[in-house]
């Protein structure tokens, strides 16, 4: 008798389903695969990458990329150069690379990264080589606050329509992981001192590697012997 039941359930009518519901679920089925085969066409078609102001090169790891999309890399950096010429050479740039089906590309060269303004405007070239244990720099409330005006134009800020606030959120925790330390006001002479002594500092422990590998070869080419 369970079997009998089993088989009968099985056998049941499904529920009635009226035929524009089912078409409506076919146009959202198509639309849905639709929306993903778009996505991943776009995702293949977009090249993100950091370019340095009036340095493009043929060489890896862009050239490669670009020749495999069909783009000549000659012109292409000639036209990046062009296009960042009244730009400090050097300083880098997130760009976005839109390649076309045609094998046109279009450039969107964006301003420069937090990085480097944060950088800057602690006038340090690098930041600290452990994050959360050592101050590689300073920058006032104020500074962080022209910097999020910037950036707050990017893309990124902008699709999210985020609030300035919230950007500034951002930089101040681009800063920390940077070693950068935000204060409220800032001596010019203090912070002279502090930029001078770290970098003794920095230049101290560098002789100190370099006489310790050179100890080390000393060592090894001795047991040798």
């Amino acid at each position: 008798r369970i079997m009998v039941w089993m088989s009968r359930a099985r056998r049941a009518p499904l529920p009635f389903t009226s035929r524009s519901t089912l078409e409506a679920r076919c146009k959202m089925s198509k639309a849905s695969r639709a929306a993903k085969a778009l996505k991943k066409a776009d995702l293949r078609s977009v090249i993100q990458t950091i370019m340095r102001a009036g340095q493009a090169s043929p060489g890896p790891p862009l050239g490669p990329i670009l020749g495999q999309c069909g783009i000549p890399i000659g012109p292409f950096c000639k036209d990046f150069n062009e296009k960042t010429k009244d730009i400090k050479e050097g300083i880098p740039l997130p760009v976005k690379i839109f390649i076309n089906p045609d094998r046109t590309y279009n450039l969107q060269i964006n301003k420069p990264t937090v990085s480097y303004f944060l950088k800057a405007a602690a006038g340090i070239e690098k930041g600290a080589g452990q994050t959360g244990h050592e101050v590689a720099g300073m920058v006032t409330l104020k500074q962080v606050y022209e910097i999020a005006l910037v950036k707050s134009q990017d893309e990124s800020f902008v699709l999210q329509d985020m609030p300035l606030e919230n950007v500034v959120k951002c930089i101040i925790g681009s800063a920390r992981s940077l070693g950068i330390k935000v204060v409220k006001d800032l001596s010019a002479e203090e912070y002279g001192q502090f930029l001078q002594e770290r970098e003794e500092k920095l230049a101290a422990e560098a002789a100190a590697r370099e006489a310790a590998v050179v100890a080390a070869k000393a060592a090894d080419t001795a047991k040798k012997k």
